[in-house]
């Protein structure tokens, strides 16, 4: 279990981190919410921030509450970086480092003075990284003050490598932080050329992974003697080339179990080639692609969702080949965009969720947050494609005859606004009658003398006025329409006798249990749905807002649909989460069509923290509820 120092520098980061996401001042009351502290804590913990940083202001403080300095806080965070780590998670690495470079043994005494730090805080570190250390198949044994770190050079260097990349909790794997650790000649140079060769092999490379292999050959060549080139010239020439690139930028030969390892980490996070390859994972390509196929399908069944396409199967399939291969391997790929896709595409966040699930029951791997949103990477870039011209709104231009003028502004209109609008009608006449249009907009160069939401005055000649008009029509259209459909489906699925108040659970399984049991009683869902929604969310939280958790099942067999939901004045630990509404959804297979509208519109809605506040405040029984989730969704 942490002790209190890691628990407290923890929510040291964890208030920067919302600091940071926020665009005005936060209050106490607010950051005491999000954290799980009092706001004597939070003030306690701006108080050790802002010492840190002196003699930088890196919070601001005011009635309004506290805000960051972002400029401050970034020179704050470059002078940090070139300070020795004063954090034990960042101590414990280092110590891994300094064990791992003495094979022989290290004297407990000389350590604790190397880390300016007591013996007994040593012995603590030690404590804390034997679990991890075991994991990773390297045994810590004691003689006397002596400390013994053993076990394979890969091993090592695997642990190194994880327990670095854990120190870089927050964003991307930073390429100038590896190269700070280990002193190596210019890994940006080194990046550039290693993505030339792998263009030069035909490869697409995955951007987010590619720092993880750099700091994979960082550390081994950190811990590899310079010696004469070992490479058998038998080998396949993008491992000779390998073998030559990291030659003449780090002055080392690697061994060709080591060019092997740093091979298959880059086929496996960082690099796909459209075709079975002798490089690729040890995984039947066309049976996995058969396999993937039934799992689309079977998102088509539940979910109403095509992804039944030829090329979209097979980059999928090529990525599960990979992440199978990670998951065996007991090394997954982090997403630094995780978070946010969970609360900004729920839905698509949701279809991954599902097929990680199938691939997992397939194939007899664990499957966590990172790789998820990876897949709905995927399903997102499908969907946006597939969309491109189905989100387009249609409209109507009104523009009397004179010579072609008509012409020349439908020209001109379909250049720039071509992929948000298709002209379905040109008027040429003044006599327009409204009422007969039914396009989503009309665009008029003369004034009709209407006052409707939909319709737009520009220029014979569009100018970037206009433009910028028509944008802003064309997204409070879609506004509205979105919260009409939401608020027509929402209120349908909502029951006095499934609202509670200030209604608490000891974990996230009993409210889960709690409210199905009240579901059970209405009639709406069996036992085997709360299973089913218990089931998900081990998967992966369904808190996809700071306030709201959605937990629900991923099939779609309840008698009726249904929303039982929790208002909570104090929060409820939700996975990484502190929540305050809790909403049990339970979908009919009936209710499929809805499913869309209804769980990504009502996250959206869940997901301004001052609303969500106020409906707490507000809804103290269900009609009240009702009159400000109308309110929250028509705003």
């Amino acid at each position: 279990m942490r002790d209190n120092r890691n628990l407290m520098l923890d929510n040291h980061a964890r208030l920067i981190e919302h600091l940071a996401q926020a665009e005005a001042w936060v209050t106490a009351a607010e950051l005491a919410d999000k954290l799980g502290v009092t706001t004597r804590s939070v003030r306690s913990y701006v108080t050790a921030v802002k010492s840190s940083a002196l003699p930088l202001e890196v919070i601001e403080s005011s009635t309004a509450g506290y805000r960051l300095h972002r400029e401050n806080y970034a020179e704050f965070l470059r002078g940090a970086s070139n300070r020795d780590s004063e954090r034990p998670r960042d101590r414990q690495y280092h110590l891994v480092r300094r064990l791992g470079d003495s094979p022989e043994g290290v004297d407990i005494f000389a350590l604790a003075e190397s880390f300016f730090v007591s013996e007994s805080t040593i012995e603590a570190d030690l404590r804390k990284i034997k679990a991890v250390i075991a994991e990773s198949g390297l045994t810590l044994t004691r003689r006397g003050s002596l400390v013994i770190l053993a076990g394979t050079e890969p091993n090592l260097r695997r642990l190194l490598s994880k327990m670095f990349r854990h120190e870089e909790t927050q964003g991307f794997l930073e390429l100038e932080s590896i190269q700070r650790e280990f002193e190596a000649s210019d890994l940006r140079g080194f990046k550039t050329s290693l993505l030339d060769l792998l263009d030069s092999h035909g490869y697409f490379v995955n951007e987010y992974g590619i720092n993880h292999v750099l700091l994979h050959v960082a550390i081994a060549a950190d811990r590899t003697l310079p010696t004469s080139p070992r490479l058998a010239d038998a080998a396949p020439q993008f491992t000779n080339e390998l073998a030559a690139l990291i030659a003449n930028h780090f002055s080392v030969h690697l061994a060709r179990e080591e060019l092997n390892e740093i091979e298959i980490l880059l086929t496996t996070r960082v690099i796909t080639k459209a075709s079975d390859s002798d490089d690729a994972p040890d995984v039947d390509l066309d049976q996995l692609i058969a396999r993937v196929r039934q799992t689309v399908r079977h998102v088509g069944e539940e979910y109403l969702i095509d992804l039944d396409d030829d090329d979209f199967i097979m980059r999928l399939s090529l990525h599960v080949r990979n992440l199978i291969a990670r998951a065996q391997d007991l090394s997954y790929s982090r997403n630094p965009m995780t978070r946010s896709i969970k609360t900004t595409y729920p839905m698509i966040y949701e279809l991954a969720v599902f097929i990680a699930a199938e691939v997992q029951r397939s194939e007899g791997i664990s499957i966590h947050d990172d790789e998820i949103s990876y897949i709905a990477l995927h399903v997102g870039s499908h969907l946006e494609r597939q969309s491109k011209r189905e989100v387009r709104l249609t409209a109507a231009l009104v523009c009397p005859n004179y010579h072609d003028l008509h012409v020349i502004l439908r020209e001109r209109i379909e250049a720039v606004l071509g992929t948000e609008l298709q002209l379905r009608i040109v008027i040429t006449r003044t006599d327009v009658d409204l009422a007969e249009l039914t396009t989503d907009l009309v665009l008029t160069t003369i004034d009709l003398r209407s006052f409707a939401d939909n319709v737009v005055l520009i220029q014979p000649f569009l100018t970037e006025n206009d433009i910028e008009n028509i944008r802003k029509t064309i997204g409070r259209v879609r506004r509205q329409r979105r919260r009409r459909a939401l608020t027509d489906e929402l209120l349908r699925f909502f029951d006095p006798a499934l609202f509670l108040r200030n209604f608490t659970a000891p974990s996230e399984e009993a409210m889960i249990e709690a409210l199905g049991v009240r579901m059970i009683d209405a009639g709406v869902i069996d036992q085997g749905y709360i299973v089913g929604a218990i089931e998900r969310e081990r998967m992966s939280s369904t808190a996809f807002t700071d306030s709201l958790a959605v937990p629900h099942a991923m099939t779609m067999n309840a008698h009726r649909t249904a929303i039982s939901i929790v208002i909570n004045e104090i929060p409820m630990q939700w996975g990484e989460n502190r929540v305050n509404v809790i909403a049990l959804i339970a979908f009919s297979e009936a209710g499929r069509t809805t499913f869309q509208t209804v769980f990504d519109q009502f996250v959206t809605v869940f997901s301004d923290r001052d609303y969500v506040q106020q409906l707490v405040r507000k809804a103290v029984d269900f009609p009240t509820f009702i009159d400000e989730l109308v309110r929250g969704i028509e705003n």
